[in-house]
């Protein structure tokens, strides 16, 4: 695959221009490459050093990740970033990264690849940024616990459960990452429960009184979803061959 090419589809699929995000984000190339043609990505949630590392070993002609290189804003090259610049630039190694727009996409998204994944009927968008609909929400019938039990068996760990809501579940909204600040906007909209990866400590109150059960899954183990269905879509559409680097948090 021409790899000017791919860069450009990867804009369009994702409408990266189009999609509000963080300033720090920096969606699209990132770090560009000489290189002329792709023919194996590698694929992770961050653009951390470990990541990159396994990148350059595995041969990967491309690294497409979710979280990029400049969340920390306006800095010197200095330090762990110049070593993980230092690790791409040495290899030749493009990064291309996609934050909202990996995870509002209504078929390769984070939210609603997690929500069809646990057996979800997506029915609507829940929540915004900056106008845009972010999350997902729609209709399950489950039982709470098992609810809670499909989304270890999913994630491969425990969730965190704020039982705040019915025992019997019909509803479920989902924004994955670091949304547990949404879990009040949840319980406003009416949803028996809602799923994200990480809140503070006000938002146990947010769910035990507003009558919404909250799962928190983890920033990472809910966001590996996105990068995955995007690689094997790319699988599919140009034969790409491709890895998953998982590099878990635990957070």
């Amino acid at each position: 695959m021409d790899f000017r090419s791919l860069v450009r589809y990867l804009d369009d699929l994702l409408r990266v221009a189009a999609i509000p995000d963080y300033p720090n984000a920096l969606n699209g190339l990132q770090v560009d490459s000489g290189r002329a043609e792709v023919r194996r990505i590698a694929v992770a949630v961050d653009a951390a050093q470990h990541t990159i590392d396994a990148a350059v070993r595995g041969g990967a002609d491309l690294l497409i990740v979710h979280h990029g290189l400049f969340w920390d804003g306006n800095r010197t090259v200095t330090g762990r970033r110049y070593r993980r610049l230092k690790a791409l630039l040495d290899a030749d190694l493009p990064l291309y990264s996609a934050h909202l727009p990996l995870d509002v996409h209504p078929e390769l998204g984070n939210n609603a690849v997690l929500a069809r994944e646990l057996g979800v009927e997506l029915r609507g968008t829940f929540g915004e940024y900056k106008g845009m609909p972010v999350g997902v929400w729609g209709e399950l019938e489950i039982r709470r616990e098992a609810l809670c039990a499909r989304l270890d068996a999913l994630l491969g760990g425990r969730v965190k459960l704020v039982p705040g809501g019915p025992e019997h579940i019909r509803t479920v909204a989902v924004i994955t990452g670091g949304a547990g600040g949404e879990t009040a906007a949840a319980a406003a909209s009416g949803y028996d429960a809602y799923i994200s990866g990480e809140g503070a400590h006000h938002n146990f109150f947010d769910a035990e009184e507003g009558g919404i059960n909250l799962l928190l899954g983890g920033h990472y183990a809910t966001e590996t979803f996105g990068v995955r269905a995007l690689a094997r879509h790319l699988e599919a559409t140009f034969g790409l061959e491709w890895t998953f680097i998982d590099h878990p948090t635990g957070l």
